[in-house]
C-alpha cells in the first residue's frame, strides 16, 4: 500500500506567495479584531529569512536552536534575536542538547526498493481516503484516535476496527494496518508513505509503524537551476523524471541567519579553522527516510521497474537522494574545514 500526504505532497503550493498570504490574513485579523500591535503587519525580508526547516525549540529558555548531528548547538536565537558566540557559549558551552540524543536511528538492510506508478482515477486509486491528522494518526492508540463515520461532511460515531475500505476521517495506523492484513491476506503487508514533514510524516511513520518513507524535500528544488547549468551532472534520459522542468523555488533554500538545512560549521578556536559538520536535520532525513525526492512529479515518468538506491548503514549519507544529492553535501561523506 502507498499512503499519500496531501499538503505539499500531492497538492503543491507556491510558498513565496502562499506563506505571506496566510501570514497577512492572520496578522490583519489579530490587529483589527484582537487589537494586537500594528507592528505585526510590517514584515521585512529578514523576518522571512528567519523561517527555516530543521530548527529545534528549547521550551525552557525560549531559544530556537540549530543542532549538529551529535546534538551540539551550532546556532541559536532568543525569540528572533541572534545569540552571539559569547552568549551561546555561556548558555550551551558546546554541550550536546540531551533531548535530541534520544532520537536514535533505524537501519535498513536492503540496497534498493522499487515503487510503481499508476494512471487510475482518484476513486480507484485511494483505498481509504480521509483526514489522518498526523502525527496523532501514528502516535495515538486506537481508543484515542478511532476512525469515524462521515455523513454529510460531518463526523459521526467512532468505528470499531475497519472491515472494509471507505472514506473515513481521523483514525489510526494500527486499525488501518489490520485492514490491510485482512484485505491482502498477508501477515506483514508493506506500506510506503509519501510525506513532506519531518515531524508529522517521516519520523512517526518510520519510528512507530516501521513503514518505508519517501520524503518530499522541496529544498532539493533549490539546486535544480544550478544543475541545469552543469550538463555534466545531468542524468541519462532513461532515468529522468520531471525534475528538469522549472518550478518555483521553496520559501527558503538556505537561510542567511541559519545557513543550510544539511550542514553547518563549528567555530574553531583561535588560529584554527572552522569545521564543517552535518546538521541534526540532515541526520534525521537519512535516518528515517527510505529515499528523498524534490517533488512527487520527479518520479511519475520513471520506468515502473526503476530501482531507487536507498539510505542504509552500508551506503553513503547521500545515497537516498533522487535524482541528485544536495549540492552542499559531498558524495564521499567527507566534510572539510574552511
Amino acid at each position: 500500500m502507498v499512503r499519500f500526504d496531501l499538503d505539499h505532497t500531492v497538492c503543491h503550493y507556491s510558498l513565496p506567495e502562499s506563506a505571506p498570504l496566510i501570514y497577512n490574513n492572520f496578522a490583519q485579523f489579530l490587529v483589527k479584531e484582537k487589537r494586537y500591535d500594528k507592528e505585526l503587519l510590517d514584515v521585512t525580508p529578514e523576518d522571512w529569512d528567519f523561517c527555516c526547516k530543521g530548527l529545534a525549540l528549547d521550551l525552557e529558555d525560549g531559544n530556537f536552536l540549530k543542532l549538529a548531528d551529535n546534538g551540539t548547538v551550532l546556532r541559536a536565537s532568543h525569540s528572533t534575536r541572534t545569540m552571539i558566540p559569547a552568549v551561546l557559549a555561556e548558555a550551551y558551552d558546546k554541550k550536546e542538547w540531551k533531548p535530541f540524543l534520544l532520537d536514535t536511528g533505524w537501519l535498513v538492510a536492503q540496497e534498493s526498493i522499487t515503487f510503481t506508478t499508476s494512471t487510475l482515477t482518484c476513486q480507484e486509486l485511494f483505498y481509504v481516503p480521509g483526514c489522518a491528522l498526523s502525527p496523532g494518526f501514528f502516535s495515538h492508540s486506537p481508543s484515542l484516535r478511532p476512525f469515524r463515520i462521515l455523513e454529510n461532511d460531518e463526523e459521526q460515531e467512532a468505528l470499531p476496527p475497519l472491515d472494509k475500505p471507505g472514506w473515513y476521517p481521523q483514525g489510526n495506523a494500527v486499525h488501518l494496518y489490520e485492514l490491510l492484513k485482512k484485505t491482502t491476506g498477508k501477515p506483514e503487508p508493506k506500506v510506503v508513505d509519501f510525506g513532506d514533514s519531518m515531524h508529522s510524516d517521516i519520523f512517526p511513520a518510520r519510528h512507530r509503524s516501521h513503514w518505508e518513507i519517501v520524503l518530499i524535500l522541496e529544498e532539493l528544488r533549490g539546486d535544480e537551476g544550478t544543475r541545469r547549468q552543469r550538463p555534466e551532472e545531468s542524468e541519462p534520459p532513461e532515468k529522468k523524471g520531471k525534475c528538469e522542468e522549472p518550478k518555483a523555488k521553496p520559501l527558503n533554500t538556505s537561510s542567511k541567519k541559519w545557513g543550510s538545512v544539511f550542514i553547518d560549521s563549528i567555530l574553531g578556536l583561535e588560529h584554527t579553522e572552522d569545521s564543517l559538520v552535518y546538521a541534526w536535520s540532515c541526520k534525521r532525513i537519512s535516518t528515517y527516510s527510505t529515499i528523498v525526492i524534490p517533488s512527487f512529479e520527479a518520479i511519475t515518468e520513471l520506468p515502473l521497474d526503476y530501482k531507487f538506491t536507498r539510505f542504509s548503514s552500508s551506503n553513503s549519507k547521500t545515497a537516498g537522494y533522487y535524482p541528485n544529492s544536495p549540492l552542499v553535501l559531498p558524495n564521499d561523506d567527507t566534510l572539510i574545514t574552511k
